[in-house]
């Protein structure tokens, strides 16, 4: 046991470098240009809800001028109540009192001003940030709809998504609140600081620089905060996956059977206690080094406190004008004080923004679905790969190399080969998932780059091996193979006949409008081969497809049933191309034609009987899967 926590400990410690300096160089540059992203932000808010973001500009205002109504009536309160006790008793006194009166009902019409005003702009911000979340967040879908296969197949793309994502709900609407912070106490300040001057420049003065060295700290550790975060991005979506893997229905049966629960959960209780101790740092110097520096501003105040009740007590001033002076050197503080916690706060969320800006703005290398106009005519019907090569990227090694081969219109072809050899990489460049590193891909004589990919992908019916299992109704399941007719019952029965699921339809309570999974309530969950039959009728709802790809679309299911499969899809394509992966040689068999991929290449090509009378490595693995038969 000892040994597996030094381990865990050991591997905390790979995971987890020191904590970024949290004194960057150039802060007035990086503070700067932080800002950029604040017009950007402003305008998604404007986009999302103008009217909300007006009604919040007046709101602000009425909150900045309120606060110095109050603090000029208070001291009109007080020389009231000092000129009636200085008043005779009489008619004087007696209109001094009134006057108090009068100017103590004004500050409460005031304050119930300031208070309504609150409330408003707390609703007003609540709306907009909904809204503004709601927005925000569809842009950010929208966007990952545009990204190629080989974005969400790359860590770091999974990283932008993530930082993007965390932040997209909260930081915009905190920018323009901040915005509207620095906007409101920026008006109060210059109100307090007109009031400040009469009494002294140089006190004024001095107080609000008191005010900066607590600032420059909260810009720096925020900024820290911010680096903290991005950095540990690939190691929070290790943590998530765990999480994942210990507490998720998919992983629970290993789970439990090879008693993999002490082991994860150790290995997520290191990596959160990892976390939690960088926190824990940076919070602990963050609070020192603000508290420390706040006092500066604490002793500034107290020292304008004295000389102002000096000048009160030798009369200099008026009791009212003190009262005035210590409300607005109290006020004009804490305004500074917000001034530059709005500016503070306007830094980091600007951080947090570019971000979402970053993901936003990553370049989308294919095409969206009607990009191009409609394919040229035909000069001849079929799929003909020419010298196609096509590597991953970041990989070294070549998927494909070197592929050339033509599938005539209606033929069925099997691809076979070892994992790992190119099949399914064959049929994400034939779908465009991908692009070809190099040589070209032509449907019916046009290049497929020429072709939107909409166009394309509507002709090609595909059902891969790690096919999706929604957790939808069965109907939606089906129907999610031709989104535009998932509502065609019709359709969709005629895809679940083809599929081979009529079976599966009748035995459940509700037919086709049977909740699958075990997410939502009454859900029923499938077997691997029910969830084939599924993903098989899934593939026939587009009724219109020239082509049809099966890549390894029977694995779940036995013998007799991947056999009716089959027959079934062997009448169903007739007049179509057919491309097929699978490991089964009997399946392969009733192929017209059978590519052999290995590493990448052509190896062998023919039919079933052609490659046997040739005796190279079709022969020898139908032999060997032929021997396990026997």
């Amino acid at each position: 046991m000892r040994w597996v926590k030094a381990r865990v400990c050991v591997q905390a410690r790979m995971f987890h470098p020191p904590i970024p300096s949290t004194s960057p160089p150039k802060l007035t540059a990086r503070l700067l240009g932080s800002f950029s992203h604040t017009p950007r932000t402003i305008g998604l808010v404007w986009q999302s809800a103008p009217g909300g973001l007006v009604g919040l500009v007046f709101l602000v205002l009425a909150a900045a001028v309120l606060p110095l109504s109050v603090a000029w009536v208070g001291k009109l309160i007080v020389d009231a109540v000092v000129a009636a006790q200085a008043a005779a008793a009489g008619p004087a006194r007696e209109a001094a009192v009134d006057l108090t009166i009068r100017w103590v009902l004004v500050e409460l019409g005031l304050f119930v001003a300031i208070s309504l005003t609150e409330r408003a702009i707390g609703l007003s911000r609540q709306l907009v940030g909904s809204r503004l979340s709601i927005d925000i967040n569809v842009r950010i879908l929208e966007k990952a709809l545009t990204l190629d296969l080989a974005h969400f197949e790359n860590p770091e793309f999974y990283d932008k998504l993530v930082r993007a994502r965390r932040e997209a709900s909260s930081r915009p609407l905190s920018l323009v609140q901040q915005n509207f912070v620095l906007l409101r106490n920026t008006l109060t300040l210059a109100g307090y600081a007109a009031f400040l001057v009469a009494f002294s420049p140089w006190a004024a003065l001095g107080l609000l620089l008191a005010a900066v060295p607590a600032f420059v700290s909260e810009v720096k550790f925020s900024g820290a905060e911010f680096r903290l975060r991005n950095w540990r991005s690939p190691e929070n979506r290790r943590l998530n996956y765990l999480e994942h893997v210990i507490a998720n229905d998919e992983h629970a049966k290993e789970v439990k059977l090879f008693g993999l629960g002490p082991m994860l959960l150790a290995r997520y209780r290191a990596l959160a206690e990892t976390f939690f101790g960088q926190d824990r740092q940076l919070a602990i110097r963050r609070a020192g080094w603000t508290f420390g520096l706040s006092l500066l501003a604490t002793a500034a105040f107290y020292g304008c406190y004295v000389a102002v009740a000096i000048a009160a007590a030798t009369e200099a001033i008026t009791l009212g004008e003190m009262t005035l002076y210590l409300v607005a050197f109290r006020q004009g503080q804490q305004s500074f004080q917000s001034v530059l916690s709005a500016v503070g706060g306007m830094y980091e969320d600007n951080l947090y923004m570019s971000n979402l800006f970053e993901f936003l703005a990553i370049p989308v290398a294919g095409l969206a679905p009607g990009d191009k106009a409609a394919a040229p005519m035909r000069t001849e019907e079929g799929i003909r790969f020419e010298n196609v090569g096509f590597r991953y990227p970041g990989a070294e090694e070549w998927a494909l190399r070197g592929v050339s081969v033509f599938i005539p219109r209606g033929e069925s072809l099997a691809l076979v080969g070892e994992n790992g050899a190119g099949k399914t990489t064959f049929i994400k460049l034939l779908t465009r998932l991908y692009e070809p590193t190099e040589g070209r891909i032509l449907l019916d004589g046009c290049d497929l780059r020429d072709l939107s990919a909409g166009a394309l992908r509507a002709r090609i019916g595909v059902i891969f091996q790690d096919f999706n299992q929604y957790q939808f109704v069965l109907r939606e399941n089906v129907g999610t193979g031709s989104v535009e007719h998932i509502e065609d019952r019709s359709r969709v029965q005629r895809a679940v006949e083809r599929g081979g699921a009529e079976e599966l339809v009748a035995s459940l309570t509700q037919g086709l409008e049977t909740q699958l999974g075990r997410w939502f309530k009454g859900g029923a969950e499938l077997s691997g081969g029910q969830w084939q039959k599924v993903a098989l009728a899934r593939a026939f709802m587009r009724e219109e497809a020239d082509i049809l790809v099966l890549d390894e679309p029977t694995a779940a299911l036995d013998a007799a049933a991947e056999h009716a499969v089959f027959e079934r899809f062997r009448t169903l394509t007739q007049g179509r191309t057919a491309i097929l992966i699978s490991h089964r040689f009997p399946t392969v068999r009733m192929a017209d034609r059978i590519l052999v991929i290995e590493h990448g290449r052509i190896l062998e090509q023919g039919t079933h009987d052609h490659l046997l009378r040739e005796g190279g490595r079709y022969a020898r693995l139908f032999a060997l899967q032929a021997e396990g038969y026997r």
